[in-house]
């Protein structure tokens, strides 16, 4: 058989599928993928079941429901006084992992560079890789994740098409600071790059902060695509309802993209999500609130039974360092351990680096009930004191 694509074809099954398999297997409770385990706000899944049952039910445009590209310009004007227009400057997609290849896809020519800043997003490199660009690691490190002016200028050259730039940041819930995102807009300019920005956790930030798009700085609205989520928004994950905002002449080639991945997103919860983002706003900015008490609670408890929490200013996770633990063997060895005897499942962080990796960094995923969390913690606390 002639070679298959080698970036899909050597590429294993994601350490996500693998840990939820094992920790169904072994009946653990599943700290590890990132979704919430309450649906969201009923009213938006009552307008979902409404639209459904009166339609349309039939192709919706390609760029999406009209209701929810203008809410989304509201939206974005209300929050961070960007001002879209609904018509040419924002594409609805099937969801925010889609709104990145859509993104990636439009932008990127074969040859182009690529900057990642790592720990990075899983699905970045391999569409980056897919379209024949060139992926351009920055690795931050622990505990603080700085993003330095150094670090810029060792990846950044004349052949740097664009920069992906996920904050709030999965994994490391990290928030970029004012002055991080300056030092970005002054690289991109000074080379003439594009920044695709993964805000998909824009409104879960904690202790005050407040998530500010790069697309907002001075220079930067026509060098920026903002990829938001639904999902993350009214955790409804299922969804799968993303979009991407940005200047018409880079939109346009996103949405070209777009058009031959997924073409469009079922209407009705397009509809429903139009809807809630015009009526329950209460939503999203109290579940921040709740996840903060959560990320409080695990990160107090996980400390008292040995991990070290490291600093978690917005998404869904903790991530924390098992140095202490005094554990002989790997990160992925570990997670899989715990899944294995303490039955609590992680993530091991070393899965989003390249090359050589930290070994003792895990993350946990917070955005449970509580009553979810304390038997995690019920069970880790049992395993650990033996």
């Amino acid at each position: 058989m002639k070679p298959l694509n080698p970036t899909f074809a050597g590429t294993g099954t994601t350490i996500f599928s693998v840990m939820s398999a094992l920790a169904n297997q072994h009946g653990a409770v599943n700290l590890g993928q990132g979704f919430p385990d309450t649906d969201g706000p009923l009213a938006l899944r009552e307008r979902a079941a409404q639209a459904l049952i009166e339609g349309p039910n039939q192709y919706p445009p390609m760029m999406g429901v009209e209701s929810l590209r203008q809410a989304l310009a509201r939206h974005a004007e209300r929050f961070y006084d960007l001002n879209y227009d609904w018509r040419s400057e924002i594409v609805v997609t099937s969801g925010g992992t889609e709104a990145l290849t859509a993104s990636i896809m439009g932008l990127v020519k074969p040859g182009d560079e690529v900057v990642l800043i790592e720990p990075a997003y899983d699905s970045y490199r391999p569409v980056v890789e897919a379209v024949g660009g060139i992926a351009k690691p920055i690795r931050l490190s622990a505990p603080g994740w700085e993003l330095t002016e150094q670090a810029l200028a060792a990846v950044f050259s004349e052949k740097t098409k664009a920069i992906m730039l996920n904050s709030p940041m999965n994994p490391a819930g990290k928030v970029f600071t004012e002055a991080e995102l300056v030092l970005v807009a002054k690289f991109l300019i000074k080379f003439d790059a594009l920044a695709i920005c993964d805000e998909v956790y824009e409104h879960l930030t904690f202790d005050g902060l407040k998530h500010k798009p790069l697309a907002t700085f001075p220079g930067m609205r026509d060098r920026c695509v903002r990829v938001g989520s639904a999902g993350k928004m009214f955790s409804l994950t299922g969804w799968k309802v993303g979009w991407v905002e940005g200047p018409a002449a880079l939109i346009g080639a996103v949405a070209k993209a777009h058009q031959f991945i997924t073409f469009t997103t079922p209407n009705a919860l397009q509809i429903a999500v139009a809807h809630g983002i015009e009526t329950a706003e209460d939503f999203f900015l109290n579940l921040a609130k709740e996840l903060e008490g959560n990320r409080n609670y695990l990160a107090r408890e996980l400390k008292d039974i040995g991990f070290n929490p490291l600093p978690a200013q917005g998404t869904y996770f903790l991530t924390t360092d098992i140095s202490g633990l005094r554990f002989n063997g790997s990160d992925v060895e570990f997670c899989k351990h715990m899944t294995e005897q303490a039955r609590v499942a992680a993530i091991p962080l070393s899965v989003f680096f390249t090359g050589e990796a930290p070994q003792t960094l895990v993350r946990f995923a917070f955005c449970k009930q509580r009553h979810v969390l304390e038997e995690a913690v019920k069970r880790l606390r049992t395993h650990f004191a033996k």
